[in-house]
C-alpha cells in the first residue's frame, strides 16, 4: 500500500509541476506582447510561483527518489523512475541557474519602462524555459511508463 500511495503522490505533484510549466509556456508566449505586458505579466509570475514551484519540485524529485528506492527490485521500473529523477533534477538545476538569474533581473524592471534590450532577456528565458519544460515533460513520462504495467490488468 506504501507503493501505491507514494506512486500516486509522485504522479500527482509530477502532473502539477509539469503542468505549470506547460501553463506558462502558453501565457508566455511572446507574440502580441509588448514590453509593459510582458514586464507585467513576468513580474506577476515571479510573485506567485517563485516560493511554491520550487517547493513542489524538490518534493516532487524527494518523491521520485524515494520510488526509486522501492523499484530497485524491477530493473526497469527502476531505470525509469532513475531517468525521471534526472530529468527533475535537469528542471531544478535550469531553474536555479538559467531562469532564475533573469527572473531577478527582470523583477528590477520598471514595468512602465521597460530597457532597451528587454527582448533579448526575454527570448533567453524562453529558450531555457523550453528546455526545462522538455525536461520535466520527459520526467513525467518516465514516472508514467514506470507505471503502466503496474496497472494493467494480469
Amino acid at each position: 500500500m506504501l507503493a501505491l500511495t507514494l506512486s500516486f503522490a509522485n504522479l500527482l505533484l509530477a502532473s502539477l509541476v509539469v503542468g505549470a510549466m506547460f501553463g506558462v509556456w502558453l501565457i508566455f508566449n511572446p507574440k502580441g506582447l509588448d514590453g509593459q505586458r510582458y514586464v507585467v505579466l513576468h513580474q506577476q509570475a515571479i510573485r506567485t510561483m517563485n516560493t511554491a514551484m520550487p517547493a513542489l519540485g524538490a518534493v516532487t524529485i524527494a518523491l521520485t527518489l524515494a520510488a526509486a528506492a522501492m523499484a530497485r527490485a524491477d530493473r526497469e521500473r527502476l531505470a525509469l523512475i532513475v531517468g525521471a529523477a534526472g530529468a527533475f533534477l535537469a528542471v531544478a538545476a535550469i531553474t536555479r541557474f538559467a531562469n532564475q538569474p533573469i527572473n531577478a533581473v527582470v523583477a528590477s524592471w520598471p514595468a512602465a519602462t521597460p530597457p532597451a534590450d528587454w527582448t533579448h532577456l526575454r527570448d533567453s528565458w524562453r529558450r531555457w524555459h523550453i528546455v526545462r519544460l522538455a525536461c520535466g515533460l520527459a520526467g513525467l513520462a518516465g514516472l508514467i511508463l514506470a507505471d503502466l504495467p503496474r496497472l494493467a490488468p494480469s
